[in-house]
């Protein structure tokens, strides 16, 4: 059984930082493809940043040179560094994952994840 758990969601200033981990468990870690997805209230799901097993990244034009995500594949944990935050921003981030190789873990779509968390709220204030 796949099991993703987020933390690290809260509330700061526009231009702050958050810091969000998913840890994974249940599956061969390495061989998956880790993604950060969020959806904001009326929006849809919306693919933040991936990081395939042999630790390619990929990300979405809106977050380019603010946040950043990284594996650790010992502690089988993916963390999403998010700086220079902005309201619209705000959103509840989920981890999903799936065995996609590393060219199709670069493809943002929340359909062609299986595993996901329970999300963990992110808002910014102006």
């Amino acid at each position: 059984q796949v099991q993703l758990v987020e933390s690290g969601g809260g509330s700061v200033q526009a231009g702050g930082s958050l810091r969000l981990s998913c840890v994974a468990s249940g599956y061969t870690y390495l061989s998956f493809c880790i993604v950060w997805f969020r959806q904001a209230p009326g929006n849809e799901r919306e693919g933040v940043a991936s990081a395939a097993y042999d630790g390619t990244t990929t990300y979405a034009d809106s977050v380019k040179g603010r946040f950043t995500i990284s594996r650790d594949n010992a502690r089988n944990t993916v963390t999403l560094q998010m700086d220079s935050l902005t309201p619209d921003d705000t959103a509840m981030y989920y981890c999903a994952a799936d065995h996609h190789w590393t060219e199709a873990c670069g493809v943002l779509d929340a359909p062609r994840f299986r595993y996901w968390g329970q999300g963990t709220q992110v808002t910014v204030s102006s």
